[in-house]
C-alpha cells in the first residue's frame, strides 16, 4: 500500500480541524472579549532510508540522506490574547480592561472562573453579576436607592445615594493575570478555568504592578479579523483539496499496477 494515502489522509484531517477553529473565530466575531484561537501542526516521523553522512568510499560521505515523512497532526490550539476593539456603550456596568487582566467570576460550584467580557448587570440584590448571574469577585452590592454609580481606573466602586451630595464607596474590583493565559482552557460562556500550565491567579488592582486600567461606560468586542479568518479559510480549503488530490493520484496509480500484465 503506498504510504502517500495515509499521508495525504492525516492532512484532510488537520485541515478539517483548522476549519473547525476557523469556523469558530467567524461564529464569535461579536462575542465580546472573545480571543481567537489558532491551529499550531507538526510533522509525523521519519522514515529513513539512508541516512546523511554514511560513507560510500573512503573518504566520501553521502551529504543528504533519504528520508520520507508519513503527514501531519495539530498538536495545539492556542488562544491569541491581542486587543479587541473598543465599543463606546455608556452603560454604567459595562466595563473594559485596558491592558493585562482578567475579571474574576464566582461559580456556584465555589470556583473562581476568569473573563475578559466585561458586561455586566445588577441582580434583584444587587450584586454586580455577569449576563449568567454569576457574582463579580470580590462581592459588590449597590444600594437600592443609588441614583449614580461610578467605577474609577483603579477599580474604585463608588454610587451617590438620593438626597445625598456626597459619594459613598461600596467596592474594589480586583483583576487577574496569570504567567501563561494561553494555558487557560475554556468552559464556554466566555468564562476560562486556570490549569497547571497557564499558573496560579495573580490577583491585584487595576492600574498596579503590570494590570491593565478600567474604563466605564466601554466593551472589548472581539479581536477576530474577518478578512484575516477568511484568507485563512481559502487557504485551509486549498490544502484540503490538494490533498485530496494526492489520495486521488495515489489510487490512480495503484489501479495502474493492479492492472499489469505479463
Amino acid at each position: 500500500m503506498m504510504r502517500a494515502l495515509w499521508t495525504a489522509g492525516s492532512g484532510m484531517k488537520a485541515q478539517q480541524m483548522n476549519i473547525d477553529v476557523i469556523s469558530n473565530n467567524l461564529a464569535n466575531v461579536n462575542t465580546t472579549g472573545y480571543k481567537k484561537s489558532r491551529v499550531d501542526f507538526q510533522d509525523l516521523l521519519y522514515q529513513t532510508i539512508r541516512a546523511a553522512g554514511t560513507p560510500i568510499i573512503q573518504g566520501a560521505q553521502i551529504p543528504t540522506g533519504i528520508q520520507i515523512g508519513h503527514g501531519v497532526r495539530p498538536v495545539a490550539t492556542q488562544k491569541l490574547y491581542t486587543p479587541g476593539d473598543f465599543k463606546q456603550t455608556d452603560a454604567p456596568f459595562d466595563l473594559l480592561i485596558e491592558g493585562d487582566g482578567f475579571f474574576q467570576v464566582l461559580l456556584p460550584d465555589g470556583n473562581i472562573a476568569y473573563t475578559r467580557d466585561g458586561a455586566f448587570k445588577k441582580d434583584g440584590q444587587g450584586k454586580i453579576v455577569t449576563s449568567d448571574g454569576f457574582p463579580l469577585e470580590p462581592e459588590i452590592i449597590i444600594p437600592e436607592d443609588a441614583t449614580e454609580i461610578s467605577i474609577g481606573t483603579d477599580g474604585t466602586v463608588s454610587v451617590l445615594l438620593a438626597g445625598s451630595q456626597e459619594p459613598m464607596y461600596v467596592g474594589q474590583i480586583e483583576l487577574a493575570h496569570f504567567i501563561n493565559p494561553a494555558g487557560l482552557t475554556s468552559v464556554g460562556r466566555n468564562l476560562l478555568l486556570p490549569t497547571a500550565a497557564s499558573g496560579p491567579a495573580i490577583t491585584g488592582t487595576p492600574g498596579l504592578d503590570g494590570f491593565g486600567t478600567l474604563a466605564q461606560g466601554y466593551l472589548e468586542m472581539s479581536n477576530v479579523q474577518v478578512v484575516e479568518e477568511m484568507v485563512n479559510m481559502i487557504v485551509a480549503q486549498r490544502a484540503y483539496e490538494v490533498t485530496s488530490k494526492a489520495i486521488q493520484t495515489s489510487d490512480e496509480m495503484l489501479q495502474i499496477a493492479n492492472n499489469l500484465r505479463r
